[in-house]
């Protein structure tokens, strides 16, 4: 997605990302952070509660001593967590009060900041950044070339690029996304990321919430009505698992000949 973080309902936000990408730095409005940063951060504490996702981030860039750049970082909820063992970590965002709720986050920690822009023109330094960080944000299939250039001209040669998006062929989550959005083709998004010189890992990460009030009301923001209900009368408990796919790229550190 060339968006700067897409908080859309999760497929819908895919298909309009595609479209989005032909516009130069358009930034979509969300229909659940923007509106509801509460219950986001509530899914954001839910969400990989085993850190499954982080370990797999970890075996493919483990970003130790390096300068991190988090695009479409929300309210910033994962940059002190990079920030715990990183040099720097910069967050970018484009939605100007979750700007300010970032910077809100991370004001006591002194080698983390947040910087306003589009993804398509992140406002940094070229090779500044040894892992360009995007999770569930932009960067949902064709079309993002454009985001995907400017990632790397801000990473360093040898630097990763680390897309987390959400897995449409994955039980439970995936059917509810693709229910939501029967135009969004997964097997689709894998091909354009593998032709992109991708590397897939596929993770099953667990999501623990403390109330049932809380599931529920999440499951409302990330779906429309009908698929929010689907998805609640099928989760019976306060958990489940959602499947991700973590895209990885090496940036070369010489001349590529083709």
């Amino acid at each position: 997605m060339i968006t700067l973080r897409l908080y859309s309902r999760p497929v819908k936000g895919f298909v309009r990302a595609a479209l989005a990408a032909v516009r130069p730095a358009t930034v979509l409005p969300s229909p659940n952070i923007w509106h509801w940063p509460d219950v986001y951060e509530v899914e954001n504490r839910a969400q990989d509660v085993d850190g499954a996702i982080w370990q797999a981030l970890r075996e493919a860039c483990d970003w130790t001593g390096g300068d991190v750049v988090d695009v479409g970082c929300g309210d910033g909820f994962h940059l002190v967590r990079f920030a715990k063992h990183a040099k720097s970590v910069i967050g970018v965002e484009p939605h100007p009060p979750l700007v300010q709720r970032a910077a809100k986050r991370v004001a006591d920690v002194p080698n983390a900041s947040v910087v306003a822009g589009p993804a398509q023109r992140l406002p940094l330094p070229d090779a500044s950044a040894d892992l360009v960080h995007a999770r569930t944000a932009y960067f949902f299939g064709p079309g993002c070339e454009p985001g995907l250039s400017e990632a790397d001209r801000v990473l360093r040669p040898g630097g990763t690029l680390a897309i987390v998006d959400l897995d449409g062929t994955a039980e439970p989550y995936g059917p509810w996304l693709c229910a939501d959005e029967p135009r969004y083709r997964p097997a689709e998004v894998e091909e354009f990321f593998a032709a992109q010189g991708f590397e897939l890992r596929r993770v099953r990460a667990l999501w623990r919430f403390e109330t049932r009030a809380d599931l529920e009301a999440v499951l409302r923001i990330e779906f429309s009505a009908k698929i929010a209900a689907r998805a609640i009368a099928q989760v019976p408990g306060l958990s489940f698992e959602v499947g991700y796919r973590v895209h990885t790229r090496r940036k070369p550190t010489g001349l590529v000949l083709r």
